[in-house]
């Protein structure tokens, strides 16, 4: 793990290999080791870059708010401090991918090509955006577990909810990594976050689209939908696989980036 100054903030990150530059992008409440079977097997060919977002895993918390903008400028700045000036391949998984949309509209020049896994890109509807503020308030005053608490069966799929604990145990455990501010500042950024929609008609690089078959919280249906609306898009459903794809069927979503990165 190697830490950067970025935007006055430390942030944590890998950067592993050599070749094309990758970039990965967790998702809420996460870290990068999230995508840990990738990175590993991605640097055999790539150069993988793997950030902590400001306020999850070893990265520091934030002082206050903090925006899906915010946090794709930060991955721009992070690319400078690794003297990155050629396109990357940018993979967001759920709120990464809300980064990853935010990225494309300020810093289209910095990216080649696009993975979309397990993610939306509509904004949130008003209820939903009121009961992320209520949760934020929450975690304020009692700290974030019962987030944690009641995401997990959710994130995975019965299968694996009811029958690999272990790895129900490793992803709680990237989760309480995160900081309570981060939370916080996550929950207000996703509120408030702009609806993609109308950004994906102009999205003009090669773009996978990958999703677990069994994901409740980004439906198989909705990101072929995503797909089907971008110019250049492959979609991919994962098997095995609710929401954290790249946990519960890593080489799948390997071999799916894999294909992408190789056309």
């Amino acid at each position: 793990m190697s830490t950067a100054t970025i935007n006055n903030q430390k942030i944590a990150y890998e950067s592993k290999g050599s070749g094309r530059p990758v970039l990965l992008v967790h998702g809420f409440p996460l870290s990068r080791e999230m995508w840990r079977a990738q990175i590993d097997a991605l640097a055999t060919s790539h150069q993988v870059i793997a950030p902590d977002l400001r306020g999850f895993g070893e990265s520091d918390p934030p002082s206050g708010d903090v925006s899906m903008a915010d946090h794709a400028d930060d991955l721009a700045a992070l690319l400078d401090y690794l003297q990155i000036d050629q396109p990357v391949a940018i993979a967001g998984f759920s709120m990464g991918g809300y980064v990853t949309f935010e990225f494309w509209r300020r810093h289209k020049d910095r990216v080649g090509s696009m993975m979309l896994v397990d993610t939306r890109a509509d904004a949130d509807s008003p209820e939903k955006a009121a009961g992320r503020r209520e949760s934020a308030d929450r975690v304020a005053t009692e700290g974030p577990n019962f987030i944690y608490d009641g995401m997990i069966p959710n994130l995975v799929s019965n299968q694996t909810f009811n029958g690999h604990p272990e790895l129900v145990k490793a992803i709680h455990g990237i989760m309480v990594t995160s900081s309570p501010a981060g939370v916080v500042a996550a929950l207000k950024a996703m509120a408030d976050r702009p609806d993609s929609r109308p950004l994906l008609g102009e999205i003009n690089v090669p773009t996978a689209v990958i999703v677990g078959a069994e994901d409740a919280i980004s439906p198989p249906a909705e990101m072929e939908q995503i797909a089907n609306s971008l110019q250049s898009a492959e979609f991919c459903t994962i098997p095995d696989a609710g929401h954290m794809t790249t946990m519960e069927n890593p080489a799948a979503v390997l071999a799916a980036m894999q294909k992408h990165l190789s056309a």
